[in-house]
């Protein structure tokens, strides 16, 4: 069986010193490319840039997509002015990655949003985010957890309703966190699957659309140890394989 092809949304870095100091890298972590081969796919980077036309070509090429962790998003996104506790926001990226999820959308392609890529799916629907976790009413939990980033520090309530419960087989779960910003107002086309303790939302799912799961939290770095969240991926790849069936 020809295997699934799934494609990854990249990022952009900036050496700061050294002998390339202010040489750009356009990168993804290495743990989606291995959550990606455990799965039984492969792996196909996505580079940012900011044709649309090179960007259709390259989804040609894949089954499913991930949207992959990273900078802030840009509160112009969803009409708000920058909070003092935003960090460092990359409008190029916010190009590239708005763009990409228009198209992956427009072709109904499996789709997994991994924090950043979570925020960019609630924000690309008609959402908006939490600039800090400071501007919620009630008191959080640690969401950057200042451990390994293999080790699960908080809880995760799920929906038994929800794909993402019927995938893990659990309606709780533990998961490690790297974030300052969270989902606030949730649109209508989406559906909350996951909450933290403190009601931080941790997981949604788009409504009327073949594979669509967004997390706040990162399973590539725990999938080495943690079988529930290979199970996520694998779900993600058997859904691009279908994908892969119908197109062909």
């Amino acid at each position: 069986m020809k295997k699934a092809v799934i494609g990854i949304s990249t990022s952009i870095m900036v050496d700061r010193e050294g002998d390339f100091a202010g040489y750009e890298r356009i990168y993804v972590n290495r743990d989606y490319i291995q959550s990606v081969i455990a799965a039984g796919a492969v792996p196909l980077m996505l580079p940012l840039e900011d044709s649309e036309e090179n960007l259709k070509e390259s989804l040609d090429l894949v089954d499913g997509v991930i949207f992959s962790g990273g900078h802030d998003i840009s509160p112009f996104r969803y009409q708000e002015e920058p909070h003092a506790k935003l960090e460092e926001i990359c409008p190029e990226r916010d190009q590239f990655d708005f763009t990409l999820y228009r198209l992956v959308k427009e072709r109904s392609l499996p789709l997994l949003g991994i924090c950043r890529g979570c925020q960019l799916m609630n924000v690309a629907e008609g959402g908006s985010l939490y600039q800090d976790l400071s501007q919620k009413t009630t008191e959080s939990l640690k969401h950057s957890q200042g451990h390994g980033p293999s080790i699960p520090t908080h809880s995760v309530k799920l929906s038994p309703e929800s794909r993402l419960s019927r995938i893990l087989g659990r309606e709780e779960i533990k998961v490690n966190s790297f974030h300052h910003q969270a989902l606030n107002r949730i649109p209508d086309t989406a559906e909350v699957s996951g909450r933290a303790l403190d009601d931080v939302v941790e997981a949604i799912e788009l409504k009327d659309y073949p594979f669509g799961i967004g997390v706040q939290f990162h399973p590539e770095m725990l999938q080495e140890k943690d079988e529930d969240m290979k199970k996520l991926f694998r779900a993600l790849v058997d859904a691009a394989r279908e994908y892969g069936k119908n197109r062909q």
